[in-house]
């Protein structure tokens, strides 16, 4: 009798897995489980290495989603590939690719095609919208946390002679913000006067 082996994975200590657990446990014989960010190569991913030493010949590895395989469908239809290559049967419980599988097929293939296509769109999309706001003069990343009105209260606060920790807790920004922006004016003034 065909017996399945579950393997839970997430990518932090952080993340829960009770979801993949409930929809694991009471169909496996066993599930083993890996905290770690999804490796593309079965050699270092202890749970699943675990899990594949635990089967005996015709059981099926078993996860709720095929992305569970690595860190994101892509990925765990590569990692798919990479145990069908190695004669291990997989059962994926959700999903584009649900179903049991042993060897790559068209469904497979096409799941494959899809998120390797989602990948690049996203990518393209990201790029896109970089250019676009590039092109309105914003370069994009995280908001500056320190407007005019903050640097003018840091630059006042340091001429009368105020370190940087005390700078940092009467404006309300970090210490590590109060620095670049001090260090920001000196590299500025010392460009003035050099020039």
């Amino acid at each position: 009798m065909v017996a399945l082996v579950g393997l839970v994975r997430v990518s932090t200590k952080a993340q829960e897995t009770a979801r993949q657990h409930d929809a694991l446990d009471d169909i496996c014989v066993k599930v083993f489980e890996e905290k770690l960010s999804g490796k593309l190569r079965v050699a270092e991913r202890p749970g699943l290495l675990a899990a594949l030493d635990y089967m005996r010949p015709g059981d099926m590895l078993t996860v709720q989603e095929a992305d569970r395989l690595g860190r994101n469908l892509l990925e765990g239809l590569i990692v798919l590939n990479d145990l069908f290559q190695q004669g291990i049967a997989v059962k994926i419980l959700e999903g584009i690719a649900a179903g049991e599988h042993a060897e790559r097929n068209f469904l497979l293939d096409l799941a494959l095609a899809l998120a390797e296509d989602r990948r690049r769109d996203i990518s393209r999309k990201t790029r896109d919208g970089l250019d676009a706001a590039a092109r309105r003069g914003n370069l994009g990343g995280r908001p500056r946390v320190v407007d005019d009105d903050k640097r003018r209260a840091i630059r006042a606060r340091r001429d009368e002679g105020q370190s940087l920790r005390q700078i940092s807790r009467g404006v309300g920004v970090s210490l590590a913000v109060v620095h670049a922006e001090v260090k920001a004016a000196e590299t500025s003034e010392a460009t003035r006067e050099c020039g």
